[in-house]
């Protein structure tokens, strides 16, 4: 079908989280298609990782439906300061406001770096509403983890200059997106710190998963690890990718459509 590749950001249809913060969602394709839920990564938002990489365009032209998702803090979504919204089982919740309020079920999920460690928790807490997913750039939650908070907020406070590496890095990567608020995504990476956001492979979903990580990506081994621990896991490495630039890959689009494709026959 006749899609362009860099479609329209259309505008957003605002769902309500418990909380009563404003998620901004986007739809592409046909409401009849399968639904892929594609939820962006750290920093990032639907447009980012899903619409300006290609994805968007390549799914609807191989017949599924996009329901996109700004997580909270990021994009046109509610961006609270408060380190206590951003827990994730509040991430996961939003995710499941968003599939109570489209009323889809089962859907495909898509998710990338945060948000392949989100849709960790939304298989495995919806079972019977996610029939498969796509988590890539998977374990990411360590880098978050190391970053300095009180450096992170010196900065933001008066412009103290930030020394340690890994948060000058992130806030590099947070301050390149023009609509960002650096205070809500400080906050994100506290609130990630209040529970365990780990993948446990001890008691990992059932559904089948595909994780994919680019060959220069410093969790390629992790990554690999994780799928192999999977009872229906299977791994893809994306060559010449490194973490931030793998959600353009081609090769991870053909991937991901391939598996798409085989949950239509399931």
């Amino acid at each position: 079908m006749s899609f362009p590749l860099i479609p329209e950001l259309p505008k957003p249809q605002y769902v309500m989280s418990q909380e009563g913060f404003r998620l901004a969602t986007y739809t592409w394709g046909d409401e009849d298609a399968p639904t892929v839920v594609a939820v962006h990564g750290f920093a990032s938002s639907c447009r980012d990782n899903w619409v300006n990489t290609g994805w968007v365009s390549r799914l609807v032209r191989e017949g599924f439906r996009v329901l996109g998702i700004d997580q909270r803090g990021h994009g046109a979504s509610e961006k609270p300061h408060s380190p206590e919204d951003y827990t994730m089982d509040a991430l996961v919740a939003d995710v499941g406001a968003v599939l109570d309020t489209y009323m889809v079920s089962p859907v495909s999920y898509l998710g990338y770096s945060l948000g392949a460690r989100v849709g960790w928790h939304v298989a495995h807490g919806f079972p019977l509403r996610v029939g498969r997913a796509i988590l890539g750039g998977i374990p990411d939650g360590r880098p978050l983890g190391r970053l300095d908070i009180a450096q992170a907020r010196a900065y933001i406070e008066d412009g103290t200059e930030v020394t340690d590496r890994v948060t000058r890095n992130y806030v590099t990567l947070a301050e390149r997106v023009a609509e960002n608020d650096l205070r809500a995504l400080v906050a994100l990476a506290a609130g990630m710190r209040f529970g365990d956001e780990d993948p446990d492979l001890g008691d990992p979903p059932q559904q089948p998963i595909l994780v994919a990580t680019g060959s220069e990506d410093r969790i390629l081994e992790e990554s690999r690890e994780i799928a192999a621990g999977l009872p229906d896991g299977s791994f893809v490495e994306l060559p010449g990718r490194h973490h931030f630039n793998a959600p353009g890959s081609r090769d991870f689009k053909a991937a991901g459509v391939d598996f798409l494709r085989a949950g239509r026959q399931d």
